[in-house]
């Protein structure tokens, strides 16, 4: 790992190839009778491990080999070094959070109707709703066969430790899921800020928080280091959540009249964003209602999208959610004083915090 450099591009890039053969350990592309009796168990019967394949491998490494950061896995790794213990040796547990969270987009796009995904058709497009959403669900119990094989001779208390510990966040972020979908369902925003900031803390900070704690746990740390871990992670999560919705926005605003370039996402699945939540609390009467009117629509054009884009900026929408990111960065580093990582590491993560919102894709 580049321990001594501050670039969180340079990390990505040097781990990603290990964590892709490691997930493809755990989910090969090609699955055999042998692998699913030794991963799975001995069937009654006969596993059909084509049918099994096309419904469930094929389209998770659709997903997976389209991008997508694998920052969790990452990070994980950077903690179980900056800890003084051996990435390679847990490597395994890095994938943990990266299946869990591919499972969430996939689960997620199903439920929000989202079209694209990385680029291209969401994995319920491409392959039905029903295929999707098995194969979504099963990547939130695949990760705990990993735990079950102990790969690194965890002892009995860490390894009940580290299922009390996913069983306790993957709980919350159904809670974070189900406000987000009441929320896109109801034609009015009508949440608050800290609404809306305990959804992101649920739906993205657990997965964060997850990261966090099971670097804690398998290193062996004690309570108030795994809490003040949990905590910079579930922060850093609510900024990149908040960043990602800036981006939206940024982007739109670069294709305008960009012939084929897609335009507003978060306005056309009419997403309650800090910023749309801002704006509705500031804009003028007939702006805030023209701007729900806009996120409650079923069809909505780029030039609607656009619209609604433009009462954000007049408004100051866009401007505040980036100050808020920019402060969420600077009370996660905060969280990392006590924790007693080494000194390359414990840069390279701040430097990871500021990734999160300064990054442009």
């Amino acid at each position: 790992m580049a321990a001594n450099s501050l670039d969180m591009s340079e990390s990505l890039s040097e781990w990603r190839p290990a964590v892709d053969r490691e997930i493809e350990r755990v989910l090969p592309r090609e699955l055999s009778a042998d692998y699913l009796r030794s991963f799975f168990g001995e069937g009654r019967y006969e596993y059909d491990p084509d049918a099994i394949e096309d419904a469930l491998s094929t389209p998770v490494w659709d997903l997976l080999d389209r991008g997508g950061k694998r920052w969790r896995a990452v990070v994980f790794l950077m903690l179980v070094e900056g800890f003084g213990a051996d990435p390679e040796e847990l490597l395994p547990y890095a994938v943990v959070p990266e299946i869990l969270h591919n499972g969430t987009i996939i689960v997620d796009d199903v439920e929000d109707g989202a079209e694209r995904r990385r680029g291209e058709e969401a994995v319920h497009h491409r392959y039905g709703q029903d295929i999707a959403l098995n194969a979504g669900n099963a990547l939130y119990f695949i990760p705990l066969k990993i735990v079950e094989r102990n790969p690194a001779d965890l002892d009995p208390e860490t390894r009940l430790a580290v299922y009390e510990m996913l069983t306790y966040e993957l709980n919350r972020t159904h809670l974070g899921q189900g406000m987000d979908i009441r929320w896109h369902n109801s034609d009015e925003v009508a949440i608050t800020e800290g609404e809306y900031m305990e959804m992101c803390a649920c739906k993205t900070g657990c997965l964060g928080r997850i990261v966090g704690r099971l670097a804690a746990i398998v290193t062996d740390q004690p309570d108030d280091v795994e809490a003040e871990l949990a905590a910079f992670m579930e922060t850093v999560c609510i900024a990149f959540q908040i960043a990602d919705d800036i981006l939206d926005v940024e982007h739109s605003l670069d294709r305008a009249g960009d012939f084929g370039k897609a335009v507003g996402n978060d306005v056309k699945e009419g997403k309650k964003t800090l910023i749309a939540v801002h704006a509705v609390r500031n804009a003028a009467p007939e702006d805030a209602a023209r701007l729900q009117e806009i996120l409650a629509a079923d069809d909505t054009t780029d030039a609607e999208a656009l619209a609604a884009i433009e009462v954000m900026e007049e408004t100051g929408s866009v401007e505040y959610a980036r100050e808020r990111a920019i402060a969420l960065v600077e009370e996660a580093r905060d969280h990392l004083d006590d924790v007693p990582l080494t000194e390359d590491v414990a840069a390279e993560l701040a430097a990871f915090a500021e990734y999160v919102v300064e990054r442009d894709v």
